[in-house]
């Protein structure tokens, strides 16, 4: 997979301005749970339960503003406790392609300030990586921040494979950042079934008629932010280490916790799927991109058509209004007397040199005046390009629409029918071809027995603590 999207996807992608970084920096990294929410919503507290340790600090306040990259170390033997044993800054980050986040650096130097890694040896990050994200705020402004928060959030989870929306009881989808996030960032980079909602922090209701109560504010709220009628299954869930904590005369009724420690399992087992989301969802990132590169391609094709066309009629008429004029010159020197000459044959090369003149001037000085009007026209009727019989059409023509614009302004030396022919042929072959291929090969992979594969997973895990023992 990552060598068609290297070979085939990625040099067109860069060359018409599909994208700014190669393709492959998305796929060729593990799995990617992004976790967003309020700046009180738990996502701290819930990564340190999964983790097995206290890893990301906690609080009330906000005590983060940092985006982290949690990934799992490997080195470490399964005797030491759980622990962050190396970390790295943003420009390590943003530079090492190893990893997949080069087209971050657009966001600048205040991102990178606030962007890190860290590599923990726990078992839960075998398989997968988190990206904790600052808490969602009311009032800071990007000014504030120094950098487009939605923006950053939004590439974040173009590249993610699961997307949490944690929520609080205190806060049920109020903040404006969270608004703006479910509102327009997440429904623009990323897929409804890649997003999860969490209502964190269930243990603060006093009982199970305070929790329903906040569990219907919220499906209202995410009704409105959302617009959608039917909204998706929101998980409950709690930190079981918060709450040993709290203050034991709280005189609050914990008892429905019980009933609800099988989503908190749910919840766990859905991230721990991440990998297998990331094999289908790998499929879609070709068999989308493939669609869209070879209809950006053949757009472009039938705009140099267009362009061969009429550089042939331009010629043509260049060479009747070039005739034309050497013709009606000759005829009136003639007739004025200008040009005392009676051969006939002088008279002819005459009309002849006059004609080559208004052809040169016609090709040389006319040609950018007439193409320039040439191509504010095609870009005026950019929609007739391409044929949009289908809503998968028109989904596909509305993501690369402003790049065929921005390509027919380029000098069309750039445009060789040759390259955009070769092109086009191997962008379909993906297209049709390879996706099709990697739908079999998932199909394939689905039918392996879990069990089987968790016994195959401790055998390489036993060959490879014997491999480190024998160096």
């Amino acid at each position: 997979m990552l060598a068609m999207v290297e070979n085939y996807l990625t040099p067109v992608a860069i060359k018409y301005g599909y994208s700014e970084a190669p393709l492959e920096t998305n796929i060729k990294w593990k799995p990617l749970v992004l976790l967003l929410g309020n700046y009180s919503s738990g996502k701290s507290t819930l990564i340190n339960d999964f983790l097995g340790a206290r890893i990301q600090d906690t609080g009330q306040a906000p005590t983060d503003d940092s985006f982290t990259v949690l990934t799992y170390d490997g080195s470490a033997s399964a005797e030491e406790p759980i622990r962050v044993n190396e970390e790295r800054d943003g420009k390590f980050l943003l530079n090492d392609p190893e990893y997949p986040f080069d087209s971050l650096k657009k966001h600048g130097q205040r991102f990178s300030a606030h962007f890190r890694l860290k590599k923990v040896n726990s078992p839960f990050l075998r398989n997968l990586a988190i990206i904790d994200t600052p808490g969602m705020l009311d009032s800071i402004t990007e000014r504030d921040r120094g950098y487009n928060y939605q923006n950053v959030i939004g590439d974040f989870a173009q590249i993610a494979d699961l997307v949490l929306v944690l929520f609080d009881p205190h806060k049920a989808g109020t903040v404006r950042e969270a608004h703006t996030s479910l509102r327009e960032t997440l429904p623009t980079r990323t897929f409804e079934d890649r997003v999860l909602f969490v209502l964190n922090r269930i243990d603060e209701c006093a009982s199970l008629v305070d929790l329903l109560q906040v569990y219907g504010t919220l499906c209202w709220n995410l009704s409105q932010i959302t617009g959608r009628k039917d909204i998706p299954t929101i998980h409950l869930t709690y930190s079981p280490n918060a709450l040993t904590q709290k203050p034991s005369n709280v005189a609050n009724d914990m008892s429905f916790l019980k009933l609800l420690e099988n989503q908190r399992e749910e919840l766990k087992r859905a991230i721990l799927q991440a990998p297998r989301h990331r094999l289908d969802h790998l499929a879609t990132f070709v068999e989308t991109h493939g669609e869209r590169l070879s209809h950006l391609v053949e757009s472009l094709i039938s705009y140099r058509r267009r362009v061969r066309k009429y550089r042939i009629k331009y010629l043509f008429a260049g060479l009747i209004v070039g005739i034309l004029g050497g013709g009606l010159a000759e005829m009136a020197f003639m007739k004025s007397g200008v040009l005392p000459v009676e051969d006939p044959v002088m008279m002819a090369a005459v009309g002849g040199l006059l004609s080559v003149i208004i052809i040169l001037a016609w090709t040389t000085y006319l040609q950018k005046y007439f193409f320039s009007r040439f191509r504010k026209k095609q870009i005026k009727h950019v929609d007739e390009l391409t044929s949009l019989d289908s809503q998968t059409r028109r989904d596909s023509w509305e993501s690369i629409r402003e790049l065929i614009k921005m390509q027919i302004k380029q000098p069309v030396h750039r445009l060789s029918l040759r390259d955009l022919t070769r092109e086009y042929d191997s962008v379909k072959m993906v297209f049709n071809k390879g996706a099709k291929d990697i739908r079999e090969a998932l199909n394939q992979l689905s039918a392996i027995n879990h069990d089987d594969a968790i016994e195959m997973e401790k055998w390489i895990d036993n060959q490879a603590k014997l491999l480190r023992k024998a160096v």
